[in-house]
């Protein structure tokens, strides 16, 4: 075997971070999609979660619009449903009658659906569904066959105050026996199961957090008891999914998560979050962690309460005064994960183009603090392209659309490279984008544009797709070291919008990509499709490393573990930073077999089930 010296010695030299293969720098994720009762992305059985917050009616009123409008006088209980049912609200010589609705049922599956209650009362029910039956005092069901442009209403017309009507399901079709024990839509898992990190911005309702209408509020902070509770009867309102289901879904599937803490945290809501997700959080899993979102974007509520309460009261300029907040938060955040900074990423947000005060913002938080600078990483459209569309106007086309977003991507990606040479460079921090992808969008953004068509018509384009892997290569180009550069695409599933911007890279969850072509979804999936997950990950920065000794080494390919007294996850990469192998040992004895992998020098990292304690060793397979 006279080769076998060389690959000792090629082993021996090699360092194990090697540098990543130009096919492994993006570390790609997801954002999450908001809920919302008119949302295509689904991820629980249980749409009450995503039901519309109450409206009410007007009982025996002939002029009643849809909403009488009183939902903020209700009498509620803690988890959200009315007392009683009718009530009298002042203001109104009318009782008030409780709803809630799904204004469009178009991601919805086909089947039969299932109502489940409880409490003493009375619920009406109002559809573009068939077949309703009432099947027990507190079941119904219903067949829904034709989703597009549907609704469903389910609205509470008598609930008795000693035991009001509660815990309302609507469960998917073949849901019943299992929401509890699986409260996430399978479809949706397995669309989602491409990413190993997804950021819970929008689920969390980070924008905005806890207001309504865009009231800023006065100051108040708020504390944990305060947060959104698992038991509330919706989950698309001002506060979001609980952290609860975020724990679950990262625990149950194996996901890293990006968390954002709401910008009127307190000190004890910040740090009982901390605690919640370092204790509630398999050793495995890490968790990236933000203040707020984009609080310099001026159409975000909290913008302005942390200008208001950061600069303009106290006196200090914006947006140095923001960085308080955001200080405080990365303190506290830090401090509970001292014993394991491994298992967090603390981030710090910046604003790709506005140059100057990204770096005002990041070069007033203690570099200690944190471990990314997070810009976004869209390409759009320049002014000038802007203006060769409004000129267009119906007669634009998805080329037109397509050939004015190339000519505009150097303008964004100097944004972009702009962060990391002017601002992560000068701190020596790497780069870590929380959004980014197409940001097609009309100027002002929210109006129609003349050409809305071709706006739409891009996304099922070909076209799109090229964009997308022209734009991943200049992305990549910014990689620099034995690390990936963390991407979380904007968005999951959406449908496609010309006013307010297509942002799903599926419509749909159930898209048919044959008949609807889905071409972000394809550059992304082809973008992961090299399997270098875990060798260069965020996860082993910097985290104790155990010396693995495995024997017989060098071996025909069986391995022997020694050193480990616990139930480990092991995987195996080659000297390109790509997985090669993956396993669970339940015995370290039992060892692992590499017989199939050819001949050469692997590393092997395996990470305790139990503990989180991490090993590494190295083999060589001849």
């Amino acid at each position: 075997m006279p080769r076998l010296p060389l690959l000792l010695s090629l082993f021996l030299c090699t360092c194990v971070s090697a540098q990543v293969p130009d096919s492994c720098k993006l570390a790609m994720g997801t954002n999450l999609g908001g809920l919302a009762d008119w949302g295509t992305e689904l991820p629980f059985v249980d749409l009450m979660r995503n039901s519309r917050e109450w409206y009410t009616k007007s009982v025996g009123d002939p002029n009643s619009p849809f909403n009488s409008g009183f939902a903020d006088r209700l009498s509620l209980r803690p988890d959200g449903y009315p007392t009683h049912v009718p009530q009298s609200v002042a203001g109104s010589p009318y009782p008030q009658h409780v709803a809630t609705i799904w204004g469009r049922t178009d991601g919805w599956p086909f089947g039969q659906y299932t109502i489940l209650w409880e409490g003493d009362g009375e619920l009406d029910f109002f559809g573009t569904y068939e077949n309703l039956q009432i099947t027990g005092p507190h079941r119904a069901t219903f067949d829904l066959v034709r989703r597009v442009d549907g609704v469903v209403e389910i609205k509470i017309v008598r609930s008795n105050a000693s035991d009001p009507i509660h815990n309302i399901r609507l469960l998917m079709p073949g849901a019943e026996a299992t929401y509890l024990e699986q409260p996430f839509n399978p479809l949706w898992i397995e669309k989602v199961g491409i990413f190993a990190t997804v950021r819970f911005m929008d689920w969390g309702s980070t924008n905005g957090w806890g207001t309504r209408d865009g009231d800023i509020g006065d100051g108040s902070l708020t504390d944990w008891a305060e947060r959104s509770q698992p038991d509330y009867y919706t989950w698309a309102h001002s506060k979001g999914v609980p952290y609860e289901m975020m724990v679950r879904f990262m625990n149950d599937y194996d996901k890293d998560g990006w968390v954002c803490v709401p910008h009127t945290a307190s000190a004890e809501y910040v740090r009982e979050m901390a605690r919640f997700f370092h204790d509630n959080l398999e050793p495995g899993r890490h968790i990236y962690v933000e203040y707020s979102n984009e609080i310099w974007n001026w159409i975000f509520p909290q913008t302005h309460w942390a200008n208001r309460y950061g600069c303009e009261i106290p006196g200090v300029p914006w947006p140095e005064g923001t960085t308080t907040f955001i200080q405080n938060m990365l303190d506290v955040w830090t401090a509970e994960f001292a014993a394991v900074p491994e298992r967090t990423s603390r981030v710090v947000g910046v604003q790709a183009g506005w140059l100057d005060v990204a770096q005002r913002v990041t070069f007033n938080i203690d570099t200690a603090s944190f471990d990314y600078v997070s810009p976004t990483y869209y390409f759009g459209f320049s002014d000038e392209a802007e203006a060769e569309l409004d000129g267009l106007g119906t007669n634009a086309t998805a080329a037109d659309v397509a050939r004015l977003a190339r000519q505009s991507m150097p303008r964004s990606f100097a944004y972009v490279s702009d962060i990391k040479t002017e601002v992560a460079d000068r701190i020596n921090k790497p780069i870590a984008c929380y959004e980014g992808g197409q940001h097609l969008t009309p100027n002002p953004f929210g109006v129609e544009p003349t050409y809305a068509q071709a706006l739409v018509d891009v996304q099922r384009d070909t076209a799109m797709y090229n964009l997308y892997k022209e734009w991943f290569a200049r992305i990549r180009s910014l990689q620099r070291g034995p690390d990936p550069l963390p991407l979380m695409n904007f968005s999951f599933v959406a449908n496609r919008s010309a006013q307010y911007g297509s942002w799903g890279l599926l419509e749909t969850m159930d898209q048919d990509t044959a008949l609807i072509p889905a071409p972000k979804y394809r550059a992304v999936l082809e973008e992961m499709a090299g399997d270098c997950a875990g060798l260069t990950s965020s996860f082993v920065r910097d985290r104790p490393v155990v010396e693995l000794q495995l024997f017989p080494n060098p071996s025909r390919g069986r391995f022997t573990l020694a050193g480990v007294a616990e139930r480990v996850t092991v995987q195996v990469f080659n000297l390109a930073g790509q997985r090669v192998w993956r396993g669970e040992i339940q015995e370290p004895a039992a060892g692992i077999d590499l017989g199939d992998l050819p001949a050469g020098p692997y590393v092997v990292l395996a990470v305790g089930q139990g503990s989180g304690g991490l090993y590494r060793g190295k083999v060589v397979v001849f």
